[in-house]
């Protein structure tokens, strides 16, 4: 696993072999994802903050990355894994950077968009 970036500026490391995957992913991706992309998260939407789809950290690659914020946005549902040993040490992984793992299922985002981006917003305040 390399670093991304330089040491010691807030860079996260990650895996070079998980970019191509990430890519592939950024150009399929799930009903759900594709929803809460272009109504919240796209082009700033969401309180002018910058969201990246499919960025690998670690070893995973994690759905939305919001680097100001230190937020992981993950839509949980069809290609997350349905091992809860798997989920949480991603978790704790991922919370041991100094990220907050916020995590939404499918149908929330599929029929509560609103909801969904409500819950963000409080979770800015």
């Amino acid at each position: 696993m390399t670093r991304g970036g330089r040491e010691g500026l807030g860079f996260l490391p990650y895996d070079p072999k998980l970019t191509t995957l990430a890519r592939a992913n950024r150009m399929n991706p799930t009903p759900a994802e594709k929803k809460i992309w272009f109504e919240v998260l796209r082009s700033r939407q969401f309180a002018a903050y910058k969201f990246l789809r499919q960025k690998p950290i670690n070893r995973f690659i994690v759905d939305f990355y919001c680097s100001s914020l230190h937020w992981v946005v993950e839509i949980d549902g069809d290609s997350h894994s349905e091992d809860p040993a798997y989920d949480i040490e991603r978790t704790q992984i991922l919370q041991s950077h100094g990220l907050t793992i916020i995590r939404y299922s499918n149908k929330d985002v599929m029929c509560n968009i609103s909801g969904v981006y409500d819950d963000l917003a409080k979770r800015i305040s």
